[in-house]
């Protein structure tokens, strides 16, 4: 109960003490939009990175090599707790934004700092709105950012957490429209952090894996009508193999 109250003082602490830079990060960007990009990266980088450590989570990294650092990338990841942004944001090499709900947006401070890295609010049930979403994000990739989302929709609550739900197709049109590679992300464990005995926060270990760059413009025909479900399999059976190697720790 003590990690909690602690990542609750610090996140709420830094949202209020961080107004002031929120101004001077405008003013930069003003004058020099990719230097106010990159502070704020690196800010927020190191806030994720203290969250963490006061979590006592231990990571074990695997095919971060895999991940491009000349171009942008989208990433797609599966999703079972809240933990997962801060333990793959901590290490994009470049900037990055995430696809977040649309509830979100109405977060003071939070919902400022989101925005100034990027990240894009979807609202699933306008489909209008949704696509104007999944657009925005093209254009953010073609200006050199790299997306991340988490297809399954929503947090996977389920009890198995090699069960994903299906991806949204839709989430891949980022990359076929830009052919920019695709960095399938999978994650064991991260519900033991906090969503499994809420609301304390608990050490333990985790599995981030990034698998090989898939270029859907070398899949076969079939494949490049389903990416989603094509990335979900790789996804699928790395977490089967990670879950192994955790119950041999």
């Amino acid at each position: 109960m003590i990690r909690f109250l602690i990542v609750c003082i610090l996140v709420i602490g830094f949202l209020i003490l961080s107004i002031p830079i929120l101004l001077v990060e405008w003013i930069i960007g003003k004058f020099n939009p990719m230097l106010k990009d990159t502070s704020s990266l690196h800010l927020i980088q190191a806030m994720f990175s203290l969250i963490l450590k006061v979590t006592g989570v231990k990571v074990t990294v695997i095919g971060e090599e895999n991940v491009p650092k000349d171009e942008p990338v989208l990433y797609i990841g599966n999703h079972r707790s809240f933990f997962d942004i801060l333990l793959t944001y901590t290490r994009v090499p470049r900037r990055c934004g995430y696809i977040a709900k649309y509830e979100m947006r109405k977060v003071p401070l939070l919902s400022n700092w989101m925005s100034y890295l990027h990240c894009l609010f979807l609202d699933r049930k306008d489909i209008k709105q949704g696509l104007k979403t999944i657009l925005t994000a093209i254009d953010k990739v073609k200006d050199g950012i790299s997306i991340c989302i988490f297809p399954e929709g929503t947090r996977n609550k389920g009890d198995n957490e090699l069960e994903l739900l299906p991806f949204h197709e839709g989430s891949f049109k980022i990359a076929t429209k830009t052919g920019c590679p695709i960095i399938p992300m999978s994650m064991n464990n991260t519900a033991s952090m906090w969503e499994r005995h809420f609301p304390t926060i608990k050490p333990c270990h985790v599995i981030l894996e990034y698998g090989k760059p898939i270029y859907v413009s070398e899949l076969s025909r079939e494949d490049k009508k389903h990416v989603g479900a094509y990335t979900q399999k790789i996804i699928e059976e790395t977490l089967k193999k990670n879950a192994a190697s955790l119950e041999n720790i």
